[in-house]
C-alpha cells in the first residue's frame, strides 16, 4: 500500500440532507499531523453555514482537533492510511467522531498532572462535551463527543 500524499486535498462526502434539515458529513484524512487544521477549517466551514451556535462551532473545533490529534500520536491508521472524521449536526447538537486503525490500548483521560507537556487531549474533550465516549470493532477505535445539548447517542 502506498502512503497518501501530503498535500492530497480532505476527501470529502457531501452533507445529506436528514429529516428536519439535520444533516452528516465525512471526511478521510491521511494520518498524518497536517490533516488535524485541514479537518478543523473543513469542520468550521461547514458549521458556519447550518445553525449551529458560534460557541458550539468553537467547542466542536477544539475536540475535533484533539480527537485527530489522539488518533495521530496514539493509534494507527486504517487499513487505507487515511483517518475518518464524521460529524452529524441534529436539532443543534454537533457529534464529532474520529475512527482510527486502533491501538494497543483503549483511549482514555490522562491523570491530572501540572508538569506533563501533553495528555491532556481527553480531559479537555470531557470538559466541553455533553457526552462522550469510545466504540471498539475489528475495524479500528472510534472516539465520538456531542456538543451543545444533550445528546439521545446511546453506546452499545
Amino acid at each position: 500500500m502506498t502512503a497518501p500524499h501530503p498535500d492530497r486535498p480532505v476527501r470529502s462526502v457531501p452533507a445529506s440532507p436528514r429529516r428536519g434539515g439535520d444533516s452528516a458529513r465525512t471526511v478521510r484524512v491521511p494520518w498524518r499531523a497536517t490533516s488535524v487544521s485541514k479537518v478543523r477549517r473543513t469542520l468550521v466551514d461547514d458549521l458556519g453555514t447550518r445553525d449551529v451556535p458560534p460557541v458550539v462551532v468553537d467547542e466542536a473545533e477544539i475536540v475535533v482537533s484533539e480527537l485527530v490529534s489522539n488518533a495521530i500520536r496514539h493509534a494507527r491508521p486504517l487499513s487505507d492510511g487515511n483517518l475518518r472524521v464524521h460529524w452529524k449536526v441534529k436539532a443543534g447538537v454537533v457529534e464529532v467522531e474520529v475512527t482510527d486503525g486502533g491501538s494497543e490500548s483503549s483511549p482514555r483521560p490522562a491523570p491530572r498532572t501540572i508538569w506533563a507537556p501533553s495528555g491532556r487531549g481527553l480531559r479537555i474533550v470531557r470538559s466541553l462535551a455533553h457526552e462522550w465516549g469510545v466504540t471498539e470493532d475489528r475495524n479500528g477505535t472510534t472516539v465520538w463527543a456531542s456538543l451543545g445539548g444533550p445528546s439521545r447517542r446511546r453506546s452499545h
